[in-house]
């Protein structure tokens, strides 16, 4: 069966497909790697940058439901890769901190669906990737409004 090229915007889906469906392999194959899933070492990353991120800030950045976001950093929690702490100001936020081991998981690069990324971006020019993050921006709001 011949893909139909006439549509652009089939084969632009086409294309995401293709891409969903790595991240989903690449993610896969981090547990058996580094142990965790891309979600999950994404949300390493973004904690060991802003140490003290709350549950709901982390669900914003990683644009996921609050209750999934519980459910990973439960998991980083048990894995011995964060530690959660009680707001002093409202007892119900809980802010996010990288224990030492949670250090050496963050700076890990090798095998994991970021270093594809980076070595994506460096293979284009820094406009190049801009557009690319701008359709992809439009693309998620558009879709969220579907």
């Amino acid at each position: 069966m011949s893909r139909d090229e006439s549509d652009p915007i089939l084969e632009f889906i086409r294309r995401m497909w293709a891409v969903d469906h790595e991240l989903q392999r690449v993610s896969k194959r981090m547990v058996d790697r580094i142990g965790l899933t891309a979600p999950q070492r994404l949300a390493v990353r973004f904690i060991g940058r802003q140490s003290g991120v709350t549950l709901g800030q982390l669900a914003e950045l990683l644009h996921l439901h609050a209750g999934t976001v519980t459910g990973i950093a439960r998991r980083l929690e048990e894995l011995g890769f964060i530690v959660q702490t009680r707001s002093e100001e409202d007892t119900r936020r809980r802010h996010l901190a990288l224990t030492a081991k949670g250090r050496q998981i963050d700076r890990r690069r090798k095998g994991t669906v970021e270093a594809a990324v980076r070595r994506t971006a460096s293979a284009i020019s820094a406009e190049e990737l801009a557009t690319a993050a701008a359709v992809m921006d439009i693309l998620a709001r558009n879709l969220a409004a579907e």
